[in-house]
C-alpha cells in the first residue's frame, strides 16, 4: 500500500495491497450473493479507510497506563468527514465508520441521466465546518466521471477545500475527467478497469453497485 498520500495527486492511488485484490476479485463474481457482497464491500472500505486517513494530523496527549504515565498520540481535533455519493456510496460508510466513529457524515444524491450520461442532483445534507475538514468522499464506481466531478464541484460551491476521492473501481475516463476538472483532488481505487460499455457501465467490472448493495433491480 501507499506510504503517504499526498496533498495533490495527477495520478490515482492504486492499492494493490494482497487483500483488497483478494477480497476485490470475490467482489466481482456474478455468483457473489448480497450478504456476501455487502460484507466485502464493507471490509475494503475499511481497508481503504486506513489507507485515506493515513496522513491525518496528531497531537500528543499525557495519559496514564495501568503501570506509569506516558505520552501517546491522539487525532488533532474534528479533521475529517465523510461525503456519501448515493446510493451507493452508503455501501462504503459502514467500514469507514468502523474506523472513525465520531466522522461526520454527509449525502449528495445525484441520478445519471440515461442518455446524456450527465450527473443530475436530487438531494445534499452536509457536515458542519466543512471547510475545515478533510472531506473524503465515497462512491463505488468511478465510470465516466460525470458523477464524481459534479459532486465535488458541488462540494467546492459549500466550502469544501480538501477533498479526497475514493471507490472500489475506475477507469481511465473518469480518471481523466477527475484530472481535469479537479486536478487538487487525489483519487484512491482498488483497481482501473479498462474500458465502459456503450451504457456507460465499467467492463469487466463488477455490475451495478447499488443493486447489488440492495438487492434491486
Amino acid at each position: 500500500m501507499m506510504t503517504q498520500l499526498p496533498a495533490f495527486a495527477a495520478s490515482p492511488i492504486v492499492l494493490d495491497h494482497p487483500l483488497i485484490q483478494h477480497k476485490l476479485t470475490h467482489l466481482r463474481k456474478a455468483e457473489t450473493s448480497t450478504a456476501g457482497f455487502r460484507r466485502l464491500v464493507r471490509e475494503l472500505s475499511l481497508l481503504m479507510c486506513y489507507e485515506a486517513t493515513r496522513d491525518l494530523p496528531l497531537e500528543k496527549v499525557e495519559i496514564t497506563t495501568p503501570l506509569e504515565p506516558t505520552t501517546g498520540m491522539q487525532l488533532a481535533g474534528p479533521d475529517v468527514c465523510f461525503i456519501s455519493i448515493l446510493r451507493a456510496g452508503n455501501g462504503l460508510l459502514d467500514g469507514m465508520l468502523d474506523l472513525v466513529p465520531f466522522a461526520p457524515v454527509g449525502h449528495i444524491g445525484l441520478y445519471r441521466d440515461p442518455n446524456t450520461l450527465e450527473a443530475v442532483e436530487y438531494y445534499l445534507k452536509l457536515p458542519t465546518q466543512i471547510a475545515s475538514r478533510r472531506c473524503v468522499v465515497v462512491d463505488p464506481m468511478l465510470a465516466t466521471g460525470h458523477s464524481a466531478a459534479a459532486a465535488l464541484t458541488r462540494l467546492k460551491q459549500e466550502g469544501a477545500k480538501r477533498l479526497l476521492f475514493v471507490c472500489l473501481l475506475s477507469t481511465p475516463q473518469g480518471i481523466a475527467c477527475l484530472k481535469e476538472q479537479h486536478p487538487d483532488v487525489p483519487v484512491i481505487t482498488c483497481a482501473i478497469d479498462p474500458t465502459l460499455d456503450e451504457h456507460g457501465y465499467i467492463r469487466p467490472g463488477l455490475g451495478d453497485a447499488g443493486d447489488r448493495l440492495f438487492s434491486t433491480k
